[in-house]
């Protein structure tokens, strides 16, 4: 399963880095057309030379402001969040004699 996970996010970053480029190169439209037509007014986005530029992307760069002004409140920074004193550290040291082991690297490891 983690191995399927893994190439989905793979391929999900792959598809998305593209569009994310895409959009980051897009013309941006320094103007709109509106034509009148039989079922209603249509706005068209132009470029500099009159061209249609098709639809506005949102920037990715700033989507995570966008997200940032959607919530619902933001914290107080304002006042004293309160200080903690320092815990006192024993540094006492411990002096505990190890066993030595009486056996040698080729003895067997346990004999009774």
């Amino acid at each position: 399963m983690r191995t399927y996970l893994g190439f989905a996010l793979a391929l999900l970053l792959a598809l998305t880095s593209q569009t994310m480029a895409v959009a980051r190169g897009a013309p941006a439209p320094v103007g709109q057309a509106v034509l009148c037509t039989g079922t209603g007014p249509v706005t068209v986005l132009v470029d500099a030379d009159g061209q249609p530029t098709g639809q506005v992307h949102i920037c990715p760069d700033c989507a995570l402001g966008l997200f940032n002004a959607l919530t619902p409140t933001q914290p107080d920074l304002t006042h004293d969040t309160g200080k903690s004193e320092a815990e006192a550290i024993d540094l006492t040291l411990e002096f505990r004699p190890t066993l030595s082991c009486a056996f040698a690297a080729r003895a067997p490891p346990f004999a009774i």
